[in-house]
């Protein structure tokens, strides 16, 4: 007779205490295990890229293209590619495609712009009080300030004038190395400007041209023109194959009277020298006629000089793209990545067909033979719309959350 196996099992009794506290304890892991790695990949655990700065030391907040500092200290020369520091003594530099917003210890913003130098002389709090220095060597440079305490002093040096702003200041200044000229513009608030002794308030809306140690004009500011045609993001058909005809037009500012006017119209919305198309001078109608411009994208702005010889600054430069009658190219994008580098500062990157122009907030980048593109932006939000488009007027446009690095086609 055959022998059966037999089988024994134990029964556990559990509580339903016992089960319910497990069940809790795996979604509480599940929750923390999802939410570190949220924050992770966010970066909520990163350590501030301006942890080794030193006491009272300014912050770049953004910046745009080429940016450098030399630190005094060392004489190195760093390539800014994230939120960083500028301590006194040292030396801001932006290119031709540069641009750096910076945050001083009393908590006014300076914008260096293109192609200008810029030295922190002193940025020191003492008892309660802070002392801001900068001296703008060559170049542009706005200022905004807020409340300034009375014990604060934020002084702008140019051209052997020393300037301090006063509370609710939007000022401008230039500095010519090359000429030894400077100017100053003064949109809301006001400085008082020390030259060999001397001081003076340059008040609202006022604008004084610096010349070898003196002011030489003293006028009311003078405003940019405003542009009027081809409107901004305006859109023309090629019907013929032969380029459009585009007539700019534009207006003086309310009250003011410009003698000439300066008109470039460029493939960048920096201007590069490599990308004007039309840069010209002492025009003095207020249109201009360009013949047969190809499909693609354009940007175009203006200043102003009045009769005194009161040069205005750039406007903003306005948009409008040409396309041909019909497209015929489907332009795709994929393999989207994006870093974030500190601060609203991104990197962005993909790939889409080689000879491409990918625009992303303003900046500008063109696909490489192989159809890869990376492009360095500033964003205040965490979506941004991507452009994509050749010579010819084929464009595509997408979503992109910088979040999660996901795009969707809108057109």
């Amino acid at each position: 007779m055959e022998k059966q196996s037999k089988f024994y099992i134990d029964w556990w009794n559990i509580k339903k205490s016992t089960i319910y506290g497990i069940a809790a304890f795996i979604v509480i892991s599940a929750l923390l295990f999802g939410g570190a790695w949220w924050a992770i990949r966010h970066n909520w655990f990163a350590q501030p890229e301006i942890r080794d700065a030193p006491k009272d030391a300014a912050r770049i907040l953004s910046f745009e293209g080429d940016v450098r500092i030399v630190r005094a200290a060392t004489r190195e020369t760093i390539l800014v590619t994230k939120e960083t520091w500028v301590a006194a003594g040292d030396t801001i530099q932006t290119q031709a495609n540069g641009r750096a917003t910076v945050q001083m210890i009393d908590g006014s913003v300076y914008t260096v712009r293109p192609n200008s130098t810029v030295v922190v002389r002193d940025s020191t709090s003492i008892f309660g009080g802070k002392n801001i220095r900068v001296s703008l060597d060559d170049g542009q440079m706005n200022v905004r300030t807020d409340d300034q305490a009375a014990d604060t002093e934020n002084v702008v040096e140019v051209q052997e004038s020393e300037n301090k702003l006063m509370s609710q200041t939007d000022a401008s200044f230039n500095a010519d190395a090359q000429n030894n000229g400077g100017e100053i513009r003064i949109s809301r608030g006001g400085v008082e400007t020390t030259i060999a002794g001397e001081k003076t308030i340059i008040r609202e809306n006022e604008y004084a041209a610096l010349s070898n140690g003196s002011i030489t004009t003293r006028e009311k500011l003078l405003e940019p023109p405003k542009q009027a045609s081809p409107a901004n993001l305006a859109q023309m058909v090629d019907s013929s194959g032969q380029g459009v005809n585009i007539t700019f037009t534009w207006a003086d500012a309310a009250g003011n009277m410009a003698s000439d006017y300066y008109l470039q119209v460029s493939r960048s919305p920096f201007f590069a020298s490599d990308s004007i198309m039309i840069d010209r001078g002492s025009l003095t109608s207020r249109d201009f006629r360009m013949a047969g411009l190809a499909p693609g994208t354009y940007y175009w702005r203006l200043k102003a000089t009045a009769r005194s010889g009161q040069t205005t600054g750039w406007n903003e430069p306005w948009k409008f793209t040409i396309v041909r009658q019909e497209a015929s190219t489907t332009i795709e994008a994929a393999e989207w990545q994006v870093e974030r580098v500190g601060g609203n500062v991104y990197l962005v990157s993909g790939r889409t067909q080689a000879g491409m122009t990918v625009g992303i907030q303003g900046r500008q980048t063109y696909a490489g033979p192989d159809g890869t593109f990376k492009l360095q932006i500033s964003a205040p939000s965490t979506e941004v719309t991507v452009e994509i488009g050749d010579g010819r007027g084929n464009r595509a446009g997408y979503a992109l959350s910088l979040r999660t690095a996901k795009a969707s086609k809108r057109y």
